[in-house]
């Protein structure tokens, strides 16, 4: 059954699934075939047992296949999340499996390196161009004074910019340059040369375009492979796909490619708790092998190498950019509706609301953290 077919909510079966399925619900606010924009309107009897059965993943992939629907998946995920649903939602088995993987193998090896690359980053600038501001910035914006996505993510650019006091004729090195928006601003308005490295094909290919004739280039590479000394790095939404493995082989790299008396800003979405897991259904549809870093992680990880001058946390404005990007999609997917599937339209709605309302529970971080080897003074991050 696909959302093409519908016809109206189905009426509830009468089974131990639904009623189990109700009794998770009680006290979230959030009810099934009910008046409320975050309720779940169900459009096939399976739904229950499936979701039973196979968590979040369950959940995902019964939307994606138009077995319900909700008019705000953002409230829904907000509620269920603050109620305490978030950690009940995976399965013993899903737990056990990534545990093992985890355990025995090293998911972000170079190796590995590329998979999400491909499996995501690729996908089609034709979408991330229409989902995204002008900037392609696809990291959390900065909404201290902005009123638009594009002010949030030139604020957020710039925030970064300043906090590493970038000077003309300054080596940066950007560890995950994306579509190359730091490095095209960071080139433009502050006159450094800039080294972007990632692992998607078709970020490197448009990163170049738009940074043409700008003192960038834009290297096709996995972070291990660097060499060279930089005056300041910059890496923004890049460490969540590092893996707890390497984490301390990401901050002996950096340390190695930093001058002594350069600056390193790292900008990630972090964790509330040092638990290594992920969510099933993102990691199989949207981020492969990524995983979240928690506090405690971070700080053991560069514990030796860097010294942390400043760490700031702008979580909430995530929610913001994640509703003005799933705006963007609703608005301009039929201008390429011919190229994607109506499945694909669902998982991006599912993935960019299920975030938005992760962030709003505060169950989610995002962390701009600034380092240094021990420079001599005192240092003042900008806000």
């Amino acid at each position: 059954m696909t959302s093409d077919t519908r016809i109206g909510p189905i009426a509830l079966p009468d089974t131990r699934a639904r009623r189990v399925f109700e009794q998770l619900l009680e006290g979230s606010g959030v009810t099934l075939n009910g008046d409320h924009p975050w309720d779940i309107q169900v459009f096939h009897p399976d739904f229950f047992s499936r979701v039973l059965h196979q968590g979040t993943l369950g959940l995902g992939e019964s939307y994606m296949d138009g077995w319900w629907e909700c008019s705000r998946i953002d409230e829904m995920a907000n509620r269920l999340l603050r109620h305490g649903l978030g950690e009940r939602a995976h399965t013993p088995s899903e737990r056990l499996m990534y545990r093992l993987q985890a355990g025995f193998l090293n998911l972000q090896s170079k190796a590995r390196a590329y998979i999400v690359g491909e499996a995501h980053y690729d996908l089609g600038n034709d979408l991330f161009e229409r989902m995204l501001d002008p900037t392609m910035c696809y990291s959390c914006g900065y909404w201290k004074d902005a009123t638009t996505l594009h002010e949030a993510q030139t604020a957020k650019i710039d925030l970064a910019a300043r906090k590493l006091a970038l000077e003309p004729g300054m080596r940066v090195l950007d560890i995950g340059c994306g579509w190359g928006s730091f490095a095209e601003h960071a080139a433009r308005h502050y006159g450094v040369e800039v080294t972007g490295i990632t692992i998607s094909k078709e970020q490197a290919a448009l990163a170049r375009e738009r940074c043409e004739g700008l003192p960038v280039e834009i290297l096709l590479q996995d972070y291990r492979d660097l060499t060279g000394c930089y005056d300041r790095i910059v890496s923004i939404g890049m460490f969540e796909h590092v893996g707890h493995r390497n984490y301390r082989t990401y901050f002996n790299t950096v340390e190695s490619l930093l001058a002594s008396d350069g600056l390193f800003l790292l900008h990630t979405i972090g964790s509330n708790n040092s638990d290594i897991t992920v969510d099933p259904w993102i990691n199989k549809y949207i981020f492969p092998n990524g995983v979240l870093p928690s506090a405690m992680h971070i700080t053991r990880a560069c514990e030796g190498y860097l010294l942390m001058e400043d760490w700031q946390n702008f979580g909430a404005d995530y929610d913001r950019t994640l509703m003005a990007w799933l705006g963007n999609v609703d608005a301009h997917w039929h201008e390429i509706a011919d190229h994607y599937s109506e499945r694909t339209r669902r998982m991006f709605r599912y993935y960019l609301s299920v975030c938005a309302g992760a962030f709003r529970a505060r169950n989610l971080q995002l962390w701009q953290i600034v380092y240094s080897r021990g420079r001599t003074g005192r240092y003042d991050a900008p806000r």
